[in-house]
This record gives C-alpha cells, sequence and structure tokens, in this order.
C-alpha cells in the first residue's frame, strides 16, 4: 500500500485517527507499564456546553456564508476544540471546555474567507482557522477570547497542474491524504508525509512548516511551496510570480509558518514530482547513537542523499525497531532506515551503502525498513491506549547544528529524566532522528511515564525544563511542530525583542483588530512594554 491508498480520516474528537483502526496494546507493554508505576486514570467526563455565540454575531456569520454554513450545536464545536497533542487530549477526557469555539462555520472559497475576515474583524471576533485539526502545541486555541472556528474543508479543490513547470495549485482544505490521490490519477506525487498524514491538511502544512518523513529526498513542505494565496482582514495578497526572486524580501517565507496569525491561507502552488517507479527500505545497524551520526552527517553533507534517513538511538532501537532475528539477538547499538523512491534505486543503495560501510555500519536487511514503512502511520495510534491504561506520553522536537547535537540530545534526555522523577514518575526517554542538512539535523523525543494526578501540570513541568535545556544547548524551539502558544515564549526568547516587535508591526498592519489567532505565534504586549 501506498500513501495514494490511504483514505482521507475523520478524526474522532479526543483520540487520533480511524476509528476502525485503533490499536490494543500487547501484553507485553501493560506489563512494562506496571514497572512504571501506571494506573488506570478516572474516567472520561462529557462536556458541557459554556453557550455559543450571541445571536446578533449568527445573524452575521449566516449572512456572510448562509445558515448552513454556520453551526453552534455542542457536538461540532467539541469537535473542533483544541488539536492532539496530549495535553489537548487529556483535557477533552476531563470535559474541559475552556477553548471550545463559540460557533464553526464553512466558507467555500477565497472570497468567502476574505468576507468573512473583513466582517469579524468589523465585529472585533476573532478567528482560528481549522483544517485537520492536528496542531500538537496549541495552535487553536487562542488565549483569554472567544472565537469562531474557520473550518477550510469546503476549500477542497485541486485547482490546476502545471505540467510543464511540474506544479500544482490546491485549496487550503485539501487533505494531505486526498491531494496524494488526486495526483496520484496524474502520475504525480507531493512527497510530503509527515506521521500526521491521515489528518492533516495542506493549509496546515504551510501554515506551520511542516515536515514530512521523506524530507531527505523531497524536502520540508515550505520548501516545496512557490506560491500561496492569503487572505486578511484588509485584503488578499498573492505571492509567488516565479520560482525564485530578487525583488526584496520573499514574503512567501513570512507566510509560511504564521500559524494563522497574519491571514489565512486558502491555496498554495507547490512543486510535484513524477510518481515514483522503484521503492525500498531497509536497515542499518551502528554501533552507538554517535557513530550513527557521524554516518548520516557524510551522506547529508557529501551525499549521494537517500529518500528518507532515520536514526533512532539504543533506547528506541531496543524498545520500537529491534528485531532480534535481524539485529543479533538484542546486541544493542542504534538503528538507521534508509529509504530509496524513483529510478536508480539499486545505484543509489550501492553508494549509499559504501558511505555508511565505511563509517562502520552494517546492513541488516529490508525486514526492519519495510516494519517502519508499513507502520509509520500506526504509531500515534498507540498513545490513546497508553493514555487509557494511565501512563503519560508524548513527543517533542528541536533541531541545532550537527557541532551540538550530542551535547543538545544529552542536555534535554537529563532535563525530561530528572524533571519527571522529582515528580515521582521516573520517564523512559526514546529519541531519534528523522530530518537531516548539510549543517544540522533534528531531535524528536518521545516520553512515557505514569500519569500524576495533575498530569497537564506534569507535562508541563517537564517541557518548560526541556525548553529551558533547549535554548542552553543552543537548539530551536521546534524544528516542524510550530510554535502556537506552547512555544510562544521559549519563541520570544529565541528571536529577541527587536524581531518580536518587527512581527507585531506586520500583524498590526494585516490584522489592525487583532482577530486573527490572537495569542498564537505571537506574544501579546503585556504591561510596561
Amino acid at each position: 500500500m501506498t500513501e495514494s491508498d490511504l483514505p482521507v480520516v475523520n478524526l474522532t474528537p479526543g483520540r487520533w485517527g480511524d476509528p476502525a483502526q485503533s490499536v490494543e496494546l500487547p501484553a507485553a507493554a501493560l506489563e512494562a507499564l506496571k514497572h512504571l508505576g501506571v494506573r488506570r486514570p478516572p474516567t472520561a467526563v462529557p462536556p458541557t456546553d459554556p453557550g455559543a455565540v450571541d445571536d446578533d454575531i449568527a445573524t452575521l456569520l449566516a449572512k456572510v456564508l448562509g445558515p448552513e454554513h454556520v453551526k453552534i450545536d455542542l457536538d461540532t464545536r467539541w469537535s473542533h476544540t483544541r488539536g492532539y497533542s496530549t495535553p489537548d487530549l487529556l483535557r477533552h477526557r476531563a470535559g474541559d471546555t475552556t477553548d471550545m469555539p463559540a460557533a464553526v462555520v464553512y466558507p467555500g472559497s477565497h472570497d468567502e474567507v476574505q468576507a468573512l475576515l473583513a466582517a469579524c474583524s468589523e465585529q472585533r471576533v476573532a478567528v482560528v482557522p481549522y483544517a485537520g485539526g492536528t496542531s500538537v502545541v496549541g495552535g487553536l486555541a487562542p488565549q483569554d477570547t472567544a472565537f469562531i472556528a474557520v473550518d477550510l474543508r469546503r476549500l477542497n479543490r485541486l485547482v490546476d497542474i502545471d505540467e510543464v513547470s511540474r506544479t500544482a495549485t490546491i485549496e487550503a482544505g485539501v487533505r494531505g491524504t486526498a491531494a496524494e490521490k488526486m495526483l496520484a490519477e496524474r502520475g504525480y506525487t507531493l512527497g510530503h508525509f509527515p506521521q500526521s498524514y491521515e489528518g492533516a491538511s495542506i493549509g496546515g502544512y504551510a501554515a506551520t512548516r511542516s515536515s514530512g518523513q521523506s524530507s531527505a529526498g523531497y524536502g520540508r513542505f515550505d520548501q516545496m511551496v512557490v506560491g500561496l494565496t492569503l487572505a486578511t482582514p484588509r485584503g488578499t495578497i498573492e505571492l509567488g510570480r516565479a520560482p525564485m526572486s530578487a525583488a526584496g524580501p520573499d514574503l512567501r517565507q513570512l507566510v509560511l509558518g504564521s500559524e494563522g496569525a497574519l491571514g489565512i491561507i486558502t491555496s498554495v502552488v507547490v512543486r510535484i514530482r513524477p510518481r515514483p517507479a522503484e521503492r525500498s527500505f531497509e536497515g542499518w545497524r551502528f554501533e552507538s547513537f554517535d557513530h550513527g551520526l557521524t554516518a548520516i552527517r557524510r551522506l547529508a553533507q557529501d551525499g549521494p542523499l537517500p529518500t528518507v534517513l532515520r536514526l533512532s538511538d539504543e533506547a528506541e532501537t531496543a524498545i520500537n525497531l529491534a528485531d532480534p532475528n535481524v539485529l543479533g539477538g538484542g546486541s544493542g547499538g542504534a538503528l538507521a532506515i534508509v529509504g530509496f523512491e524513483g529510478t536508480r534505486t539499486a545505484v543509489r543503495r550501492a553508494e549509499v551503502a559504501e558511505v555508511l560501510t565505511a563509517a562502520g555500519g552494517e546492513p541488516v536487511g529490508e525486514g526492519p525498513g519495510e516494519t517502519w514503512r508499513q507502520g509509520r502511520y500506526r504509531a500515534p495510534y498507540l498513545r490513546d491506549p497508553l493514555l487509557d491504561e494511565g501512563a503519560l506520553v508524548e513527543t517533542l522536537e528541536t533541531a541545532a547544528f550537527w557541532s551540538k547535537l550530542p551535547a543538545l540530545k544529552a542536555a534535554v534526555t537529563e532535563s525530561l529524566v530528572s524533571s519527571l522523577s522529582e515528580q515521582g514518575t521516573p520517564p523512559i526517554v526514546l529519541c531519534h532522528v528523522s530530518h537531516v542538512y548539510e549543517t544540522g539535523a533534528s531531535l524528536y523525543f518521545t516520553v512515557i511515564s505514569a500519569q500524576t494526578g495533575e498530569p497537564v501540570a506534569q507535562w508541563r513541568k517537564a517541557k518548560t525544563a526541556a525548553s529551558q535545556a533547549i535554548a542552553t544547548a543552543g537548539g530551536t524551539i521546534t524544528h516542524h511542530h510550530a510554535v502556537g502558544t506552547d512555544h510562544r515564549d521559549a519563541y520570544e526568547q529565541e528571536i529577541g525583542p527587536l524581531a518580536v516587535e518587527a512581527l507585531r508591526a506586520v500583524k498590526h498592519v494585516l490584522d489592525p483588530n487583532n482577530i486573527l489567532n490572537p495569542g498564537i505565534l505571537i506574544p501579546p504586549v503585556s504591561e510596561g512594554r
């Protein structure tokens, strides 16, 4: 099965993925949880309606979009409440409605989005763009304000394919799986496959600078975007007349990653490529994570680059990936997954193998690679049954230059272990590299421990410690999860007050009444500033 075969999944509120594809934890995992002190939490609490928008606003919304495209019922609003971080899911289970939108609206075109923003700006009604709803950083929950969710699912067209330039114009509400299916019918692929692929959307990819699991070969999503259309309360901005230009700063890069704070992206023009004729995935074992890091750095800097290049540390290899039949009966070490798509894969595999062998790598066959390929969208499904049992399981990620990665990994791991152990819940911390560049790479951490009686506060304390460790060790606060509210304060420290002031100035020009995702990405002005 390829990505174009996967269906569009309507996510279940408070649980990840397709309900028909839910998973059960194996007996060995349940036994391991007991050793962490995991105990079953209280039963989930249903939400109580905090009240919808007032009649005047509902009338205004219906006038702009038509009454059939304005929903104020509890189920619809609850299904658009927050995203899919572990704190989001825990608060959902607790029946917490503090971030529930007052209404959900469904514009069907760029012009309708534009008219909606103008009307909401005039009435000082906050809006949050919503498509896949897969944010894991608080990107769908503006703070201290009532708001409406702008669901973009009706912006669902593949508008155009330029086969000469190999670009496609795709509306923002198209889900990743749907985009891949539509492109496949014409013989093309986008090549963007994040772990949230079953739920995420084209607009979300652009608004958060998403990075897919085939980024070594296809690049990040912001590298694929050559043009975009942005609706703001003051009008429309269209960017991308040519693939590259020296006509001033590249304003596409200002909009990419703006998380709905500067406007709502309604469509993008993206680079596409012919569907790969060949695909293969394989595993390589290294004596240690550090040895593997040296090997993948050589590929990233000097080539040849495979399409997929991942490296799990010793703990992740032992827990998630090790197979005694291919890794020498549990002999330890770190496992790299190397994938190839396109043409001449046999030649590329041989060239990559030469580099990895010279760096101390040991080939362990296609088994681990195929296991990863077939299961790479299943990992998020494991979180729900783990939470059901009372485990705290969450992820965080960062990136840095190659020279800083070993110290960064050690610092973040230590911060998580110390913080959670001090709370009486010593964790398991796993790490892998999944995105590489000539000058550096990402680090992606998975954390598992028992829950305390206040698991949201428990994680926030651990996440704060990890964020401080990232800053001290020279990493960025996020590589691809975005900023939202969770990373906003750390982002402010990372870029400095003058840069924050510049962002506020841009937002004020485009959004003078501060209705666009207020409090997301751009820190609000506090007293004394």
